[in-house]
């Protein structure tokens, strides 16, 4: 939002997912987001981030990374997917420039929330590996 970090991503993503986890609920404040995953070795940030780490319904660690001017949530790592980085669509300088191709976490779906019937749908993320 602020422009105090950017972000380079080399080539197409790895897969974008629609996801209804309850942590991207409490992190975003809505019902799913949009996020698109990335290697590692393809991606270079620039600028100062934070992040906040807990532990996903796997039990492994999941780390939140920030803007810590304007607290854009920007780009999600842990021990699953381990190798990619998972970014935010909406932080993409094109968001248009990706297209959901499946559902995750729908077991965590809220009621009043949509899924695109056209989605595969996976009940956690665990199934999409």
């Amino acid at each position: 939002m602020c422009q105090a970090v950017r972000y380079e991503l080399e080539g197409e993503p790895e897969w974008v997912w629609q996801c209804y986890c309850r942590d991207c609920q409490l992190a975003t404040g809505t019902g799913h987001t949009t996020i698109a995953g990335f290697h590692k070795d393809r991606v270079t940030v620039s600028g100062p981030i934070a992040n906040y780490t807990t532990t996903g319904d796997t039990g492994g660690r999941v780390s939140r990374h920030f803007c810590p001017t304007c607290a854009s949530r920007l780009f999600t790592t842990g021990d699953l997917p381990g190798p990619l980085t998972i970014f935010q669509s909406g932080t993409l300088d094109d968001p248009n420039s990706v297209t959901p191709t499946a559902a995750i976490y729908v077991k965590d779906k809220l009621a009043w929330d949509y899924i695109d019937p056209a989605l595969p749908q996976f009940p956690g993320m665990e199934d999409r590996y």
